[in-house]
């Protein structure tokens, strides 16, 4: 016969805290831009959140259950042994830069974080990573690296330039007021070709010329104008504002090269410059004959050169070669047609 009944209350109130605040931190994981996944000890991928489905291309079902080396590039399959020791060891490694591969096979370079996952006994059962694209920041410090070696370089071309001028002026100069008013005459042009290519490179004066731009970036560098140290020869087209300044730049560096140890660097070197269309394509032939001594093709690429290369293979989009002959140098240059018009 019942006779009565025993009511037992049990505080659940920490179990559902806790539960919430895992439902809070699994919607935060789940939400993040972040790629964040976790593994065991073997380093088999446990789980996987949208945010690492968006940077590595996989989609949960497809790598659950895998090893985390599915994203590691071949040459770097050694890192992943040093992170698991070391997460073993119950260290946490923070802001690893190293480069990941996606599901289509291409690489991005990531920031990893990596922390020991530990269970209710506090034993260390797996790892917990937070992987962040970096590809961005990475093309960012290089384009700023690439700025400053160029301001580095063209600011040494400025003072290689000044003495270059000097030497050309002082082989004529009768008296010191004759130089100067050389040099003055000199640096004038100079000033002027800066001028005129930045002004049309704005829009705000008539499309230059191939001929008219090549000739007036290269006169300050001349003798006289009586003098045919610089040579044009064949077609001669319109150069677009857009195109200009990049173009009017490459000319200054070889110009400026010939003046420190090519053929304007000696009494009757001389530059022949030929440009000939080639179908869809402009080809600038850059030829000088006179050197400076017995200089022999240099044993690496100057930053000059690397400069020039990527001006013509990136924003002008053409090709660029560089040949050392017995009396000089000779620069071959390839644009596509439509661009020098841009």
């Amino acid at each position: 016969m019942l006779t009565g009944a025993v009511n037992m209350l049990v505080d659940i109130s920490g179990r559902q805290e806790t539960e919430l605040a895992a439902e809070r931190l699994a919607a935060i994981v789940e939400s993040s831009d972040d790629a964040i996944l976790s593994k065991d000890l073997n380093g088999i991928i446990t789980s996987w959140n949208a945010g690492a489905e968006r940077l590595f291309g996989y989609a949960g079902h497809e790598v659950l259950g895998k090893p985390v080396t599915v994203l590691i590039p071949e040459d770097r399959q050694d890192e992943e042994p040093r992170i698991l020791a070391r997460i073993r060891r119950g260290e946490r490694i923070d802001h690893y830069e190293t480069i990941r591969r996606r599901k289509d096979g291409s690489l991005v370079d990531i920031s990893l974080s990596v922390s020991p996952i530990v269970d209710s006994a506090g034993k260390i059962v797996g790892a917990s990573k937070i992987a962040r694209d970096i590809t961005d920041r990475r093309r960012a410090e290089e384009q700023k690296d690439l700025l400053l070696q160029e301001m580095d370089h063209r600011v040494k071309n400025l003072f290689a330039l000044a003495n270059g001028m000097v030497a050309l002026s002082s082989r004529k100069a009768a008296s010191v007021d004759a130089l100067v008013s050389d040099l003055q005459g000199r640096f004038g042009s100079l000033s002027r070709a800066h001028s005129l290519t930045m002004s049309r490179a704005r829009g705000r004066e008539q499309v230059a010329t191939l001929h008219a731009l090549i000739y007036k970036v290269t006169e300050p560098y001349l003798n006289d104008q009586t003098e045919s140290r610089v040579v044009v020869t064949g077609l001669d087209i319109p150069i677009g504002p857009a195109t200009v300044t990049n173009f009017a730049l490459l000319l200054q560096e070889f110009a400026t090269n010939a003046l420190k140890y090519g053929a304007l660097a000696v009494a009757h070197g001389q530059v022949q410059i030929k440009c000939l269309e080639e179908g869809d394509t402009v080809c600038m032939i850059w030829r000088e004959h006179g050197k400076l001594g017995d200089r022999s093709k240099p044993l690496e690429e100057g930053f000059g050169s690397r400069l020039a290369r990527a001006t013509i293979e990136g924003p002008l989009g053409g090709s660029f070669a560089r040949e050392f002959k017995s009396d000089g140098v000779e620069i071959r240059l390839r644009l596509p047609r439509h661009r020098m018009s841009e």
